[in-house]
C-alpha cells in the first residue's frame, strides 16, 4: 500500500501556478507592446509580491517548503550527484538549484522592472529616483536577463519531462493537488526524516499565508503608486 504524503501546502501551490500565469502573460503583455505594457506593468508587480511572499515562506512556511530544508550545501550537493545521498521528498539537490535560479532570474526581471524605461509606451515607478545612467543599465539587465529566464525556464520543463519519462516520477500532480504517493519500493531512495515530515497545510497555515501575502502587496502597492 502507497503511503501519501503532504508534501506542498496549498500557499505553495498556489504561488507556484499563479507565477506560471503571470510568467506567460507577461511575455505576451510584452511582444504585444503599446498599451498593453500597462497591463505588463502590473503582472510584474504581481510577480514581485508573489517572489517577496515564496522568500518569507521559504523562511516561516511548511516544512518542505523551507529553504533550510532542501537548498543543498556544496558537500550535500556532491554527495547527492555521487550517489552517496539520498534524495529529498521535496525538491533533490539538483531541482533546489533550479528553483533558486528561477526565483532569482524572476525576482530581477520584477525589480529592474520598476526601474525600466523603453522611452516608448512604459517607464517604471522607481526610474524617477535614480540617474539616467542607472535607468539605461537596470533596463539593459532588464531586457537581457528575458533571454536567461526563457533557458532557466527550457531547463524546468525538460527536467520535468526527463522525470516524467525516464524515471517514471510525475512532478506535476504533487503540485496540484499537494501530495507525494511513495511505495513501499522505492522508500528507501528518500530520506527517512522526509518520509515521517508531511508539511503542515490547515487552515492556520493557510490564513497566515493569506496575510503575508495581502500585507507584501498592500506594502508593494504603496510605494509603487507613491
Amino acid at each position: 500500500m502507497k503511503k501519501i504524503i503532504r508534501v506542498w501546502d496549498l500557499p505553495i501551490r498556489l504561488f507556484h501556478w499563479l507565477l506560471v500565469v503571470c510568467i506567460v502573460l507577461s511575455f505576451i503583455t510584452v511582444k504585444i507592446g503599446g498599451n498593453a505594457m500597462d497591463f505588463h506593468a502590473r503582472i510584474g508587480y504581481c510577480v514581485l509580491s508573489l517572489i517577496i511572499f515564496r522568500i518569507c515562506w521559504g523562511l516561516i512556511g511548511s516544512h518542505h517548503a523551507r529553504f533550510i530544508h532542501f537548498v543543498p550545501s556544496p558537500k550535500g550537493l556532491l554527495n547527492y550527484l555521487s550517489g552517496k545521498a539520498k534524495a529529498g521528498l521535496g525538491h533533490n539537490p539538483l531541482g533546489a538549484l533550479s528553483v533558486l535560479g528561477l526565483l532569482f532570474s524572476v525576482g530581477l526581471q520584477a525589480v529592474t522592472g520598476l526601474f525600466a524605461n523603453d522611452d516608448i509606451a512604459f517607464k517604471g515607478p522607481f526610474a524617477k529616483y535614480v540617474s539616467s545612467g542607472t535607468v539605461e543599465f537596470l533596463t539593459s539587465i532588464h531586457r537581457q536577463n528575458e533571454k536567461i529566464l526563457i533557458a532557466l525556464i527550457v531547463i524546468h520543463l525538460c527536467a520535468i519531462f526527463y522525470y516524467q519519462k525516464f524515471k517514471g516520477e510525475n512532478l506535476i500532480k504533487p503540485m496540484l493537488l499537494g501530495d507525494k504517493e511513495i511505495d513501499p519500493s522505492e522508500e528507501a531512495k528518500y530520506l527517512p526524516a522526509d518520509l515521517g515530515q508531511a508539511s503542515k497545510d490547515g487552515g492556520l497555515q493557510r490564513g497566515l499565508a493569506l496575510l503575508l501575502l495581502s500585507l507584501i502587496a498592500i506594502t508593494l502597492g504603496y510605494f509603487i503608486t507613491r
